[in-house]
């Protein structure tokens, strides 16, 4: 089996909201493109969260959020798979919802009459354990 292609989807904060993960992503994403990642991203829109706290306070925070990762993830695999571009579709998602377009997937491959699978060697091949956070300069411990 060979990997042919490779699809990133993220959302990213804005440097005035947090300059440190808009770093990350910036030096990560700046890489995987150089190694010839399809990379799609957007910027992270936010949203007032209230939770009760347990003395009873109303306490509110902004949450970043991604609109439109997850939809542009779930067309891009449909779409390919009916364009039987691949045989093993890889999808690293915390979000539920993409469960649905596994089973979406299975339909297709049932109507190719083919199998689209993954072997575990190509799922470990695809963790990257590289930090991409800045370095904090010597002698700096805060």
């Amino acid at each position: 089996m060979k990997l042919d292609r490779v699809f990133f989807y993220t959302g990213i904060p804005e440097a005035s909201d947090d300059p440190l993960w808009h770093q990350f992503w910036v030096g990560k994403l700046a890489i995987m493109g150089r190694r010839a990642v399809h990379i799609f991203s957007r910027p992270l829109r936010y949203r007032n969260v209230s939770m009760k706290l347990p003395d009873g306070r109303i306490h509110s925070h902004l949450v970043g959020q991604e609109k439109g990762v997850d939809i542009r993830i779930a067309l891009d695999i449909v779409r390919l798979a009916h364009q039987q571009v691949y045989d093993v579709a890889l999808v690293f998602s915390q979000d539920q919802d993409l469960s649905e377009v596994a089973e979406e997937i299975r339909t297709i491959g049932r109507e190719q009459n083919r199998w689209i699978k993954i072997e575990r060697s190509v799922y470990d091949a695809c963790i990257d354990p590289t930090d991409y956070r800045p370095r904090k300069p010597r002698g700096d411990e805060r």
